[in-house]
């Protein structure tokens, strides 16, 4: 990817999500991805690179990873983007709070909502909708990749994925939680994952980033 994407990776809360500040350096727009918490450090990394927020989206609408929407949706007023399949859970924060005993985090009202094969824009990227469900009906992965790479739509060269709790370094995300179900989660890494090109780094939502290569020969959940 070219020099000018900026990419921070900042894991937030109490179960580590990693949070993806993603910033075009020449025209100062940019994107958050899953601001599960700690807010305050997400916008200390929005001041440093003094970026403007255009969107920001939740991977799924499990409370780790969008506990934080609503305070950085106030203070940046950038619309929030999730799939609709996964409303009912952002819904029903307060009994996933219930189930880890923690507060419920403030909601904030979502009006907007992303499907398979829409293009999100900000400076010269592009963040391409994969709706991957399994982990939640509702899960996305985004295809992160500059304007100029659009015509080489699966292999262009220093693309990046956003996988979510999908696909992790050796492991998949769990299917034990309302919502889940491991037959479509494999069918999701298949058909939409696997279908990228080796080289492609794939940042999950918790742990360290991989590659889909590496997953493709060694996660012992795709063999």
């Amino acid at each position: 990817m070219p020099e000018r994407l900026i990419h921070e990776v900042l894991p937030v809360g109490l179960l580590q999500c990693n949070c993806s500040i993603l910033g075009d350096r020449t025209t100062s727009d940019a994107i958050v991805v899953d601001p599960g918490d700690e807010v305050d450090r997400i916008l200390e990394i929005i001041a440093h690179h003094k970026l403007k927020i255009t969107a920001i989206v939740s991977t799924h609408t499990h409370i780790d990873h969008v506990g934080g929407l609503a305070a950085l949706h106030r203070a940046t007023r950038a619309p929030v983007l999730i799939h609709d399949a996964d409303l009912g859970l952002y819904r029903n924060l307060h009994m996933q709070a219930q189930w880890l005993g923690v507060p419920t985090p403030e909601t904030v009202l979502i009006r907007d909502f992303v499907k398979e094969g829409d293009v999100l824009p900000w400076g010269g990227f592009l963040a391409h909708v994969l709706h991957t469900p399994g982990h939640t009906p509702g899960s996305i992965s985004l295809v992160i990749e500059d304007r100029g790479d659009t015509q080489q739509a699966h292999h262009a060269r220093g693309r990046r994925l956003i996988a979510g709790d999908t696909l992790f370094q050796g492991s998949i995300g769990r299917t034990d939680l309302p919502g889940g179900s491991y037959p479509q989660i494999i069918r999701s890494i298949h058909d939409k994952l696997l279908t990228l090109s080796d080289d492609i780094v794939v940042y999950p939502g918790h742990g360290e980033a991989t590659t889909i290569g590496s997953e493709r020969e060694h996660n012992p959940f795709l063999r």
